[in-house]
């Protein structure tokens, strides 16, 4: 059953608009610009890389607010306690119960199934440390609802964030991971150190 477009900080109208005039300036203010526009798309899985630090929430929320894009994340259901459940979910937020029979991209796949559109964010990185290798959720979601992959990015060397290229998946895992590293290769970290591949 299609659910109904729920209401979260980034389609708020009133909110909304005066967050994006705060992003213009953010992005003013701080020299960072941007690059790339995002699809026209009701949905699409979104990868933001590379991810080292708190920071590079602070620099994408003003992309993200001047695209006027309504981003999701997903998030533990222990995250969204009925209290404050409407809270979470208004700042985007999908629950995801890890303890279901059904897995994290099964119920991702699930909440695309639901929704007349969504565009789902995940950091592959999967933690502000460095790390050796991606974690493959975003790529299986988008090859199980049959969605491509928008690749954003930061580059604090250039001090450009954005969007680079919509990449389809073609279901050969290997070699698609390989075109996506490719692109992400001279990006580099607020924290240099934690890119992965430096």
């Amino acid at each position: 059953m299609i659910q109904k477009k729920q209401l979260t900080i980034f389609s708020t109208p009133v909110i909304a608009h005066f967050l994006r005039l705060v992003a213009f300036v953010g992005l003013k203010l701080t020299g960072w610009r941007t690059v790339g526009t995002p699809p026209k798309l009701d949905k699409f899985v979104m990868i933001a890389v590379p991810h080292t630090s708190n920071w590079d929430f602070a620099i994408m929320l003003p992309v993200v607010l001047k695209y006027k894009l309504d981003v999701h994340w997903i998030g533990k259901h222990t995250l969204f306690p009925k209290p404050i459940a409407w809270f979470m979910r208004w700042l985007g937020g999908i629950p995801i119960n890890r303890s279901s029979a059904h897995n994290t991209v099964e119920q991702a796949a699930e909440a695309f199934n639901r929704s007349r559109e969504l565009v789902l964010l995940l950091t592959p990185e999967g933690t502000r440390g460095k790390v050796d290798k991606w974690k493959a959720g975003f790529y299986h979601i988008a090859c199980k609802v049959n969605l491509p992959i928008q690749l954003a990015y930061l580059d604090a060397k250039t001090k450009v964030v954005g969007f680079g290229p919509l990449f389809q998946p073609t279901g050969d895992f290997d070699a698609d991971m390989s075109t996506m590293l490719a692109f992400y290769k001279d990006k580099q970290g607020i924290r240099p150190e934690l890119t992965m591949g430096s």
